[in-house]
């Protein structure tokens, strides 16, 4: 057994299942990028730790120097994951959090240090992104990482995410993940699309006016700086849209090949179900999705218990990614 300095030696490098007993069509395998098995639980341990790492490289950060502040915009799995580095890399984090977010993201960012900051649970992500931009604007003494427009949250996909999945499915056909910031999309799309070009890179998003956990419709107004500035449009080949039932009736059918995973994976997965459906009978498609996290954080959403249609009416009022 390998023996590590730190948890942060642990981010990445996670396993890839078969989860093909799901798949519509037997001349399509679909795999599963397991992202919760990172330290602090999901896909965004990566780009918490290519943004500070980048933050320090570029001297706004100074390892050991006491007094320093970072203020981020989260509604989740990013500032949970950042609030694990900075515990470890003795940075205090502000996180703003829209004040409906479910209790279970507040327990987390609290036991790892963070300090919250509401915003109006009305406005959203969009909101906290809004105030978070107008403190660091007042603050000037803060650091700002700011994950939607940071070069550093696509190039952490590019760097590990992309080579790794190619690595251990060097037969991928297509790619399919969630249009969250697009860090995740723009970084393997880009990596993918260099070393293999004839993969189809898909993307999965909410219809727009619905809201589904982790995921945004580029129809409702805010398109993530990176989305922009990585040619997101040219890059990808398609985009499939998963409306908030789907996504927990998919959340709750990973359970049938045992992944416990959050809604965003269930999305994700009646996403690449779409993309399977459409591959032709005569041809061999390999698809590979990313599972973001682990079902844990989601309990009090009762997605596995209860009615999905009152899972879906709840989520209208508390988010809980």
């Amino acid at each position: 057994m390998a023996r590590y300095a730190s948890v942060l030696e642990l981010i990445g490098d996670t396993p890839i299942v078969d989860v093909s007993a799901l798949s519509p069509k037997s001349n399509v395998t679909i795999l599963a990028k397991l992202e919760g098995r990172n330290p602090a639980g999901s896909v965004k341990d990566r780009v918490a730790i290519s943004l500070i790492d980048a933050a320090e490289a570029q001297g706004a950060l100074v390892p050991g120097e006491p007094d320093q502040v970072l203020i981020e915009p989260s509604s989740g799995n990013t500032g949970i994951a950042l609030a694990m580095v900075c515990r470890l890399r003795g940075y205090h984090l502000k996180v703003v959090l829209p004040s409906n977010v479910s209790p279970e993201r507040r327990q987390l960012l609290v036991a790892w240090g963070a300090e919250i900051i509401d915003s109006p649970g009305t406005e959203g992500s969009n909101g906290a992104v809004r105030l978070a931009q107008r403190l660091a604007s007042e603050h000037p003494e803060w650091v700002f990482l700011y994950q939607y427009a940071n070069p550093s949250n696509p190039l952490a996909h590019y760097r590990s995410t992309g080579p790794e999945i190619l690595h251990d499915v060097p037969e991928i056909t297509h790619f399919v993940a969630g249009l969250g910031t697009s860090g995740t999309l723009m970084g393997v799309g880009r990596y993918l699309k260099e070393n293999k070009p004839d993969t189809q890179v898909w993307a999965v998003e909410p219809p727009s006016g619905e809201m589904v956990d982790g995921l945004r419709s580029l129809d409702d107004g805010y398109i993530p700086p990176i989305f922009l500035d990585n040619h997101g449009a040219e890059m990808l080949d398609r985009k499939v849209v998963v409306r908030p039932k789907e996504s927990i009736e998919w959340t709750r059918r990973m359970t049938e090949v045992g992944l416990f995973v959050g809604i965003s994976s269930g999305a994700i997965m009646a996403g690449a179900v779409k993309c399977a459906n459409m591959v032709p009978d005569d041809q061999r498609a390999t698809i590979v999705t990313i599972a973001c996290d682990d079902g844990w954080k989601y309990l009090s959403t009762g997605a596995w218990s209860d009615d999905i249609d009152e899972v879906v009416e709840r989520a209208k009022r508390i988010i809980y990614f």
